[in-house]
């Protein structure tokens, strides 16, 4: 049951959610996989697909390398005890909050990614939520970062991603900030990481790793710089029409390069487990340039081969894409590994 006064995790835009392969990949990972102790998502993204495996008796490790994603993770799955009221408190106040002055955010994101008075409002808070560091810990801090950044996504001039926004006026509704449905009764042993997957699979040990990597050129410390640099709030300089910070976020994969094959074999070979599913669609060379999968069907299979037995489920799947081109018999695969 929703409440439409709370925040859930699958509340967000973001390229690649797994929120609607939910059912399929949970399916695929009992039936082959059968009762695990220790779950890893390695390539978490949103979060939604470690989020719906989340029991009181067993383990989470869950990974990305954005930080705006970790906090959202600390917030979701964290163990950090927390005030519930504090925050409903806080939010309340935020929603509320007076904001007459331009800031950050006004100066640099208004007019374009959200109104002049929604990104007043987003700088104020934001700037709120440090000036108020010393009363709140660091989960407090995450779970109140993160209701402001699914809020921006709520009310963002865009289709969901920051590496462009609509020329034409907002239709989206004013900014406002929900408070978090957290069930923390399943929180109990979650590890949560904000690295190189390819770094942290040599530290760690899971009865199933999943994989989802990038799949294209498309970097997602670009395409959601914005959220990054309200995470961090070091408030760098901006530049061009996307406004994307001059000294550019580090944490470019090499899974959206021509190295993906290289980091992709290394990966797997460093990964304890008991079995690897890989999330890695169809697409091949179906559509724009950028679209392409950087990894061939032929080099997944010859590297997963040589960690275990491998096995495929696949679901239709419509493929989101920026273009008008239609892309035909799209479909998501997870390529399910038995390791020796």
């Amino acid at each position: 049951m929703f409440d439409k006064n709370k925040l859930y995790i699958e509340n967000r835009r973001y390229l690649g959610n797994k929120n609607k392969l939910i059912p399929f990949i949970n399916e695929v990972i009992y039936e082959e996989c059968g009762n695990f102790n220790t779950f890893a998502d390695i390539f978490a993204g949103t979060g939604i697909v470690a989020h719906s495996l989340n029991k009181a008796d067993n383990k989470i490790i869950i990974n990305d390398i954005l930080y705006s994603n970790y906090l959202a993770y600390v917030t979701w799955l964290g163990n950090e005890a927390y005030d519930r009221k504090k925050i409903e408190g806080l939010i309340r106040e935020f929603n509320h909050i007076k904001c007459e002055r331009d800031n950050y955010v006004s100066q640099n994101f208004g007019g374009n990614y959200f109104s002049v008075e929604d990104a007043k409002k987003i700088g104020t808070i934001r700037e709120e939520i440090d000036n108020i560091s010393s009363r709140i810990n660091f989960r407090e801090k995450a779970i109140l970062i993160t209701s402001l950044l699914y809020g921006m996504d709520r009310t963002a001039n865009t289709c969901g991603h920051y590496d462009t926004f609509r020329r034409s006026k907002s239709i989206n509704p004013p900014l406002s900030l929900k408070v978090p449905a957290i069930n923390d009764e399943r929180n109990k042993n979650n590890d949560i990481f904000n690295m190189d997957a390819n770094l942290l699979v040599k530290n760690i040990k899971s009865d199933i790793v999943y994989v989802d990597t990038p799949y294209n050129s498309r970097q997602y410390s670009d395409t959601y710089h914005l959220l990054e640099n309200i995470s961090k709030w070091d408030k760098p300089k901006v530049e061009g029409v996307a406004r994307k910070a001059v000294n550019k976020f580090m944490g470019r994969s090499k899974y959206c390069t021509a190295e993906a094959p290289k980091a992709f074999r290394e990966l797997i070979k460093d990964i304890q487990a008991r079995y690897i599913i890989v999330s890695y669609n169809n697409m091949g060379k179906k559509g724009h340039s950028r679209s392409n999968a950087k990894i061939s069907d032929e080099e997944i299979l010859e590297i997963l081969n040589e960690k275990g037995q491998v096995s495929i489920k696949e679901k239709n799947f419509k493929y989101y894409t920026s273009g008008k081109r239609r892309i035909e018999n799209h479909k998501e695969r997870l390529f399910i590994v038995k390791c020796k």
